[in-house]
């Protein structure tokens, strides 16, 4: 099986936080879409005869394209699939305020089976200090229309660690998150990503960062609100009620091949990396030229042991030290040794290598000791 990742960089504006390649060039979407479909045909034998299983529409912005745009772009994905009746889950990331009647409505039709949304914080002032479009309010309303639309595959994002922000204002907005029922909820810390508008207001002193004990609370008690409302937590950022958990991007933490297009978008075919550049207008030269203006990096074996630690660490289900070739093993298992005696990591008795409950909130310096110098 395969995934397919579709990048559609458009904002109507920018977040504080935001380090993804996303861009406020409206004028520009229906070339870009254009030229998304035209990489489809260039890149058509790029997963071989492998199904396509997954498809993600993210962004950027996807629920900002017209209608037109947004058919455009099915109808090519359709194609490219062969059967689309293989197509088990068909993502569409959404901005809440974006969802009318109209849009649910039109979503189902054309197949999309889950939409994301990026709700963050059910905070009006936090929202404002984003500078997300949306209101809490609509939120709600958003999963309303989607579900009377016949879209019962919900996930929301939610964001915490803002500056001045309090436990009982966290768990405020855990609480509201599960009284909407989201079938898949992804939670993140607040970001200081470089360049971004954020990280120039923490280093003019117009915030001041979250003290870290009390983030590492936050997402204890985060773990432990879900858990208790019927949520697994089956991935370090990731909940899902049983049977909602995403197959998209557990296909990455399970290294199945994926196809990215757009702009800044990765593939990936095992043996491989590629990624496109981060530049619309030379994306789009790029593909109408029929030469893409693409990077690539082949996978050697050590890089492909550190993608697994990085990856499969990250589950629930954790690392199995079965996929490790005998060198690898001896390795992980050396540089694992402290980490299991200081309870950052446990081994299975199905002998998968596992974070602790205390070893996630510390996860990229595990992962990190663990990986071996390419």
């Amino acid at each position: 099986m395969s995934a397919l990742y579709v990048h559609i960089p458009f904002c109507q504006s920018r977040c504080i936080y935001c380090g993804f390649f996303s861009t406020t060039q409206m004028e520009l979407r229906q070339r870009y879409v254009e030229a998304l479909c035209q990489e489809l045909t260039l890149r058509n034998d790029y997963l071989g005869d492998e199904p396509v299983h997954t498809i993600y529409v993210g962004g950027g912005t996807p629920s900002t394209l017209s209608f037109s745009q947004l058919s455009m772009l099915f109808s090519h994905l359709r194609t490219f699939t062969n059967d689309f009746e293989q197509v088990g889950e068909f993502t569409v990331e959404c901005n809440p305020d974006d969802v009318t009647d109209e849009l649910a409505s039109f979503l189902f039709q054309s197949g999309v089976n889950r939409v994301s949304m990026g709700a963050q914080t059910f905070s009006d002032k936090r929202l404002r200090f984003l500078c997300r479009r949306h209101q809490a309010a609509d939120i709600a309303a958003a999963m309303e229309r989607l579900r009377r639309a016949g879209i019962n595959n919900i996930s929301i994002d939610l964001m915490y660690g803002f500056p001045d922000e309090t436990l009982s204002e966290w768990h405020a907005d855990v609480d509201a998150a599960i009284r909407l029922h989201p079938q898949h909820l992804s939670a993140y810390a607040l970001q200081y990503e470089e360049g971004t508008p954020l990280t120039r207001m923490l280093e003019q002193g117009q915030v001041v960062e979250i003290d870290e004990e009390l983030s590492r609370q936050m997402y204890y008690d985060l773990k432990d609100r879900l858990n208790a409302a019927g949520y697994e937590h089956y991935e370090i950022s990731n909940f899902a009620r049983p049977g909602y958990r995403s197959r998209h991007n557990s296909s990455y933490w399970q290294q199945v091949p994926y196809l990215g297009l757009g702009a800044g978008a990765h593939s990936y075919d095992s043996k491989s990396r590629q990624w496109n550049i981060s530049d619309l207008e030379q994306y789009i030269q790029g593909i109408f030229s029929g030469h893409p203006f693409v990077e690539q990096e082949q996978l050697d074996a050590d890089t492909q042991y550190n993608e697994l630690v990085m990856t499969r660490l990250r589950t629930a289900e954790g690392l199995p030290l079965s996929l490790l070739a005998p060198l690898h093993r001896q390795y992980c298992l050396e540089q694992a040794r402290r980490y299991i005696n200081d309870n950052l990591l446990m081994m299975t008795s199905g002998h998968h290598l596992c974070l602790t409950r205390q070893g996630i909130f510390v996860s990229d310096m595990v992962m990190a000791d663990l990986m071996r110098a390419t």
